[in-house]
């Protein structure tokens, strides 16, 4: 499949490629939070604003000056004025991140909208939620499972199936992620990626993946292209990297240092 990146206007601004609302990110897990935001940047959106604990954004303010940062209790005035919204990486589970999950998704309407990880985990036990149109679900096989109520070896067993599946209960594009990653859109129609290697399994690039989707959809790309561009790109990312560091050696940020390096064969 031949892909192509976003236009960039030279008469542009920041807002022109636009806003993502990040809402990631634990007391634990401080670095989904980080690897999301500056993911999604890379690839091209205008700003990232990161809403998490003050101990999250105290440690992702220590290692990086580009993101905006925005206390919990503001998340709703900025959901407003976001074009995109990105929830999940590295949220937790707790009764807290749970209320804010479903509490921002009662909320959000028309804004297109990425659900990962923790995210996918808290909605398993909230079937009854609402999703905006324009949503994209980025699960693993475990956490599909989670979404359809089955084993996991009945996922890995049928990855098209159940990619399908999930955009049928769901009504929104399945990303679901292997060493093939299965999109299905929302009319079932199926791409099946061959990009990547085995430095993509290690902690932290499915949130890297998530960033890169949320960069794309605020660059207004269409929802179905801009996940099998992102997940194209984030294979090939996974691919170049390991040519300098080996598949044993990439860490998620590595994958990050090569989203340029992805985007330029594209251009």
């Amino acid at each position: 499949m031949d892909f192509k990146m976003p236009e960039r206007l030279q008469n542009s601004h920041k807002g022109t490629f636009g806003k993502v609302l990040n809402i990631s990110g634990s007391d634990y897990m401080p670095g989904a939070a980080l690897l999301s935001s500056l993911s999604a940047l890379k690839i091209g959106c205008g700003y990232v604003f990161l809403a998490s604990s003050e101990r999250v954004i105290d440690a992702v303010a220590a290692q990086t000056q580009n993101i905006v940062f925005v206390p919990l209790q503001e998340i709703y005035k900025h959901l407003q004025t976001s074009d995109v919204l990105l929830i999940g990486c590295g949220l937790s589970t707790t009764k807290e991140a749970e209320s804010i999950f479903v509490e921002t998704l009662s909320k959000i309407k028309n804004v297109p909208c990425i659900i990962d990880a923790d995210g996918l985990n808290i909605l398993s036990s909230h079937k009854k939620i609402s999703l905006p149109p324009k949503t994209i679900l980025t699960p693993h096989p475990k956490e599909a499972s989670r979404l359809l109520g089955v084993d996991t070896d009945e996922v890995l067993s049928d990855m098209t199936g159940a990619a399908m599946e999930i955009s049928k209960m769901y009504n929104a594009v399945t990303v679901l992620k292997s060493h093939n990653t299965v999109v299905c859109s929302k009319d079932f129609d199926i791409y099946i990626n061959n990009t990547g290697c085995s430095a993509l399994a290690k902690a932290g690039s499915g949130d890297v993946l998530a960033g890169m989707l949320a960069g794309l959809l605020a660059q207004k790309c269409d929802i179905f292209y801009a996940s099998k561009l992102g997940v194209y790109l984030h294979g090939l990312c996974g691919d170049l990297a390991k040519n300098d560091l080996t598949e044993y050696g990439v860490l998620a940020h590595d994958l990050i240092r090569f989203i340029p390096n992805s985007i330029k064969t594209l251009l």
